[in-house]
């Protein structure tokens, strides 16, 4: 396949160690850790891999020469560098023996189960060095959650005499790696079990998580695309932009890009969950910003809204809790009925407030929010055109308040829905460095004999060559959280802090950004150029290190 100027020059690019990993390694072992709460119950579900320390690589004068085969799975959506975690798996096991052997697992978890598998060479893993995608071996959505699964997920690690599985993923995943590290314990089968932290929407992260990887790039890529429409709507003056942005669970990607491009309003959805904020109240101050800049003579702007937002309006995620459980336990009472019966069973099984909710909504968000949900029992909200709902709404309060003699100017909107745009796109110089970096750590996991931990990178606003890499126990993330109507160990979400220092720094300008035309347009920041502008952080993570 015929390469561009660009996969050419990134193919080239060699990610940046930190020095801890650079040679022999030792590791410098912490205190023993608990989950983050419900401590007895995760306790009890996890014995064999509950309160190990928390683990740190150190330079060591002992060569490192271990003889094992790995096993690696890409879990989930995609997202930028995970390429590159492999490759920094592959070339640290083969420096730690040149006979070792790394198979990729194909299509996800199902590829063990099924074992579909390839083995991963010097020559074709060349080709993905530094490349965005999953396509190396693919990724999918099945969980490993089942004893038949791990019993014939074993019969291919000993077929291959594979001594560890790593498995690439976002927190469902992690979760997953836990469950199956876990079980091998128990069973003593001396199959260990490694996760990395993987997810665009940023949600992924924790005292000792600083960032999961993907969302650098991402957010750089969104932060250009949301850069050109603002210059295109300073440009023709007459279009409300209503963006939305990845993050189903958090408002981390809306954040980010809010504070890389300064658009007139970004909706935070744990902001609109802690002042209880209605659909209804949302509008009205979309409507006061939009009358606000017409009264300027500006009938333009740039809104964006994070793709859950309607989750976290707290009528609607009460509506939703009362949905997951009804669907959980009489979804196949309703299943085949058509859409009007299917109407009246929900209503007629919700309470009174989740009911009156229900009927408000337009019937095309009542109808997504009581379909299937995904394999790890959430709304697909992503299917919700939730800006095309606020647009309408917006539209028609205008049309209300233009009756009532209120000047709100000229109202035309546009829509966008930025998802697939950058889950895919090569890796930015951090997320290269970082996913490497966190592909090696997994391999130093496996050599110390570790499982049910997941590989970690911090420090990571400073130099490359001073990051820390290390590992910890997947079981000090998790607490018990109700999932298909039934509780479940999960790892907990990371929510916007409203009172960290991203959404201080945003809260502090959105005023200006509203009123004003404040527009930055970042370009195409990812990958080379200026140190000062392509191997920084992101904002989120450069302010939430902040001292």
């Amino acid at each position: 396949m015929k390469k561009s100027a660009l996969q050419e020059a990134r193919n080239s690019y060699i990610p940046k160690l930190p020095k801890a990993l650079q040679g022999s390694v030792t590791i410098k072992e912490g205190e023993p850790t608990q989950s983050v709460d419900n401590q007895a119950e995760i306790k009890k579900l996890f014995p064999n891999t509950y309160g190990m320390p928390v683990v740190e690589f150190i330079p060591s004068t002992e060569e490192n020469h271990y003889s094992f085969n790995v096993g690696v799975i890409l879990s989930g959506g995609q997202a930028p560098g995970g390429h590159n975690v492999i490759t920094g798996l592959f070339d640290t096991i083969k420096k730690m023996n040149p006979e070792n052997r790394l198979f990729g697992f194909i299509l996800g978890p199902s590829g063990l189960v099924e074992h579909n598998y390839i083995e991963i060479t010097s020559e074709f893993i060349d080709e993905y060095r530094n490349t965005g995608g999953f396509d190396m071996i693919g990724s999918g959505r099945t969980k490993l959650e089942k004893e038949d699964q791990f019993e014939k997920g074993l019969e291919i690690i000993r077929k291959l005499n594979i001594k560890a599985i790593v498995i690439i993923g976002g927190d469902d995943s992690n979760t997953n790696a836990c469950v199956l590290a876990e079980y091998y314990a128990a069973k003593k089968y001396g199959v260990q079990v490694i996760g990395c932290p993987k997810t665009i929407d940023g949600d992924l992260k924790n005292s000792q998580i600083e960032t999961s990887f993907g969302f650098d790039t991402a957010t750089k890529t969104y932060s250009e695309l949301i850069g050109n429409i603002e210059r295109d709507c300073n440009s023709a003056r007459k279009y409300w932009h209503f963006i939305k942005l990845m993050g189903r669970s958090a408002s981390h990607i809306a954040l980010e890009c809010a504070l890389q491009c300064q658009p007139n309003v970004c909706i935070v959805s744990e902001e609109v969950k802690a002042k209880k904020m209605t659909l209804n109240q949302i509008v009205d101050y979309l409507c006061e910003v939009i009358a606000a800049r017409a009264a300027e003579g500006n009938n333009f702007g740039v809104i964006l809204i994070p793709e859950g937002l309607i989750e976290f309006i707290p009528s609607i995620g009460s509506l939703i809790e009362e949905l997951n459980d009804l669907l959980a336990s009489h979804g196949a009472d309703y299943k085949d009925l058509d859409k009007d019966a299917q109407r009246e069973y929900i209503l007629k099984h919700l309470s009174a407030e989740s009911a009156s909710t229900f009927e408000t909504l337009p019937d095309g968000v009542a109808r997504q929010l009581s379909l299937d949900r995904d394999p790890h029992g959430n709304v697909q909200v992503s299917l919700i055109e939730t800006e095309k709902l606020l647009s309408d709404m917006c539209e028609a309060r205008l049309a209300k308040w233009k009756s009532q003699g209120k000047y709100v100017g000229k109202f035309a909107a546009l829509h966008h829905f930025f998802g697939y745009e950058g889950r895919c796109a090569a890796p930015s110089n951090f997320d290269a460095d970082y996913c490497y970096a966190l592909g090696a750590s997994a391999a130093h996991l496996i050599a110390n004999g570790k499982t049910g931990y997941m590989a970690i990178v911090q420090d990571t606003t400073k130099p490359s060559s001073d990051w820390k890499a290390g590992g910890v126990p997947i079981t000090m993330m998790m607490n018990m959280e109700r999932r298909n109507g039934e509780m479940k160990p999960v790892i907990r979400k990371a929510l916007v802090e409203l009172e960290g220092n991203p959404f201080k720094e945003f809260a502090k300008h959105r005023e200006e950004w509203a009123k004003n035309t404040c527009f930055v347009y970042p370009g195409p920041i990812q990958y080379w150029g200026p140190t000062e502008v392509c191997d920084t952080t992101t904002k989120t993570l450069a302010l939430e290190q902040t001292k």
